[in-house]
């Protein structure tokens, strides 16, 4: 991995104050060197330089909530009511060839990277986006799916995680890492709950859960009623024991910790926050899909107010193509009223410290990986984080991830 030199009109490192006519040295480890004013930052001899006088530099962003298997399927799946769409796009994933996701991943990953986006936190079933970003030299968690609605279920749901586990294992790396998703209350039970995570949690994995995401799961834990509960009668699966809120249900199974990545958190009030804040869960806060569900849109000043980790997501391309993550950071900055370098914190360092990885990426710091976006700006800006929050898709210039650059905008 060669070293590199990088230099912009603005660096904007997001732990620090941004630094005009900014500099950062990535050593040939791939860790970042050196951040500061571009004369006080090294040049070392035979060290390539990328320069972008009209562009700001910034961490790689990190989208905390993707699915990208299923990478192509976008505009296939339009029904507005949620439930409905839930079960079209099953019977969608249940009829594209197996072939076809590997290659899913991989196109998902080198969009991500086109988007600006080094790092992911990705849920899937295929077990192929873990893989696809070890081929490629990417960086992320990817939670490996399972469900079972079925009491029943539970010993042969969790033997089946177990063994994608184990086959998956292999692909893990320095900057790829595996978890465990038990996929949503309305598609797994009570039990299945418990058994993923006190196993995940003995293996060592990171939990990530679709939770509190529509008013249906809501209605369904509630109250027993609403169309998930009617699916579960018609396959006469025995309900919740109901009047427990979603969050306050996986809390009784043993779920929420430290280490759990609750995504959407829509529909919670405030008995809800304090309990995710007790448990020191996160969230990953996906604005434009909540709403493009009908979902309404999560309290995310009270989550902040909190002092819970947030990060942002885009869900999949099903819900929203192409993933841009940046008009995710304009919509959460809406939301909750943030200023702009707020709002660009939450996609980078605020992904990173939702995925556990604050240590490692989000901040342009010497020490963390040399994960970097160009993003072109206007001439004469003096407000980069406003800039780079405005910038649409097309101004992604370049990407780099552990200094190695992987997007390059043809101009």
């Amino acid at each position: 991995m060669p070293a590199v030199r990088l230099s912009a009109g603005w660096v904007v490192p997001v732990d620090a104050p941004p630094i005009p006519a900014g500099a950062v040295l990535i050593g040939p480890d791939g860790f970042v060197e050196r951040v500061g004013p571009d004369a006080e930052v090294p040049r070392p001899p035979g060290v390539p330089v990328a320069d972008f006088p009209r562009a700001a530099l910034l961490p790689g962003l990190v989208n905390a909530h993707t699915h990208l298997e299923l990478t192509g399927l976008e505009g296939q799946v339009t029904d507005d009511d949620f439930t409905v769409w839930v079960g079209r796009l099953t019977a969608l994933k249940q009829r594209r060839p197996l072939a076809e996701y590997l290659e899913a991943a991989r196109r998902g990953v080198a969009e991500c990277w086109a988007g600006g986006v080094t790092t992911v936190g990705d849920t899937g079933d295929r077990a192929v986006v873990l893989r696809a970003l070890t081929e490629m030299g990417g960086s992320g968690v990817a939670y490996q799916e399972v469900f079972g609605p079925h009491p029943d279920q539970c010993e042969t749901s969790l033997a089946g995680l177990q063994a994608a586990v184990a086959e998956l294992r292999r692909f893990e790396s320095a900057r790829v890492r595996l978890g465990v998703s038990p996929h949503a209350p309305y598609t797994v039970s009570g039990a299945l709950y418990r058994a993923a995570a006190r196993w995940a949690r003995s293996e060592g994995l990171p939990l990530a859960v679709h939770l509190a995401e529509s008013s249906a799961e809501t209605e369904f834990l509630r109250s027993g009623t609403g169309p998930f509960a009617e699916a579960w009668r018609r396959r006469d699966i025995p309900l919740p024991p109901g009047g427990r809120s979603p969050v306050r249900w996986l809390e009784e199974h043993g779920v929420l910790g430290p280490d759990t990545l609750c995504i959407h958190a829509v529909q919670v009030d405030r008995e809800d926050v304090a309990h995710l804040a007790a448990a020191g869960a996160a969230v990953a806060h996906c604005p434009r899909a909540n709403r493009r569900h009908g979902h309404g849109d999560a309290p995310l000043a009270d989550y902040l107010a909190a002092g819970l980790r947030v990060g942002l997501g885009t869900d999949s391309v099903v819900s929203l193509a192409p993933l841009d993550l940046l008009a995710e950071a304009r919509a959460a900055r809406a939301l909750a009223r943030l200023d702009a370098g707020a709002a660009v914190e939450l996609a980078t360092l605020g992904g990173a410290r939702t995925l556990g990885l604050a240590h490692e990426i989000g901040s342009l710091t010497p020490g963390k990986w040399g994960d970097a976006a160009v993003v072109a700006i206007p001439p004469g800006t003096d407000t980069p984080a406003e800039a780079v929050l405005a910038a649409e898709r097309a101004q992604l210039l370049a990407t780099y991830l552990g200094g190695r650059e992987v997007f390059r905008r043809a101009w």
